[in-house]
């Protein structure tokens, strides 16, 4: 289902991402950015289905962000190919400002004119004290170029946020970076995207987009809004 292969043409570097684990404030769809929140309950039994999956389909590498729900998320992985996760400060999450551990529902209650705008158009008006989305969109697929430049003709698992992720995939793949909301709604807790990267990176050549937020397992019925 997920189009996996285990042999990557000579030169090439196929990237798996995923997004951690769920986390509490995640479980309420709130924003947590760059709040260093751990796994909950259910995001540590995700972290352990990710490394069941990955038994079975075998990476050379694991990368993270330095944030704690990834780290822990990819610590099993790891663990089972008997690797030590590299660390990227690159793919930290989205710093969201004002709107860190809320919702967009409470966004909207509380300062609708800012939400409107956000939703309109994250990019000319994200919210105050955030990073800018397009500097988001530019850090982390700098820093995806860089760890597919340093994994040549191997396969790298690397675990990431929702909305950093993205951005970086909107830019990579030649999509406005201002539609990331509406063309990639969302990627799920430990869903798979892959991409195969031609190395040395050509900035002018994107990757082939293999496999797009593929659920390993169903995630708990809750109401979304997109983020």
């Amino acid at each position: 289902m997920l189009g996996f292969q285990g042999d990557v043409p000579a030169g090439d570097v196929e990237l798996t991402l995923v997004r951690h684990g769920r986390t509490e404030w995640h479980a309420e769809n709130r924003y947590a950015g760059v709040t260093d929140l751990e796994l909950d309950d259910v995001g540590r039994e995700q972290a352990r289905t990710l490394a069941a999956w990955v038994r079975e389909h075998p990476h050379d590498a694991v990368a993270c962000s330095p944030l704690r729900r990834a780290r822990q998320t990819a610590e099993d992985s790891a663990a089972e190919l008997g690797v030590r996760p590299e660390v990227v400060p690159e793919l930290r999450e989205v710093d969201f400002g004002i709107a860190e551990g809320r919702t967009l529902a409470e966004l909207r209650d509380d300062e609708p004119e800012l939400a409107a705008a956000f939703v309109t158009d994250p990019v000319r008006h994200p919210f105050p004290g955030a990073e800018p989305p397009e500097q988001a969109a530019t850090r982390v697929r700098d820093g995806l170029r860089a760890l597919a430049d340093r994994h040549r003709g191997g396969s790298v698992l690397v675990v990431g946020h929702n909305t950093a992720l993205r951005l970086a995939l909107c830019s990579w793949l030649g999509i406005a970076v201002a539609r990331y909301r509406d063309v990639l709604p969302r990627l799920d807790n430990v869903a798979v995207t892959r991409l195969r990267v031609a190395t040395p990176t050509d900035p002018d050549r994107p990757p082939a987009l293999l496999c797009l937020n593929a659920s390993l397992t169903p995630e708990p019925v809750s109401p979304r809004r997109p983020r």
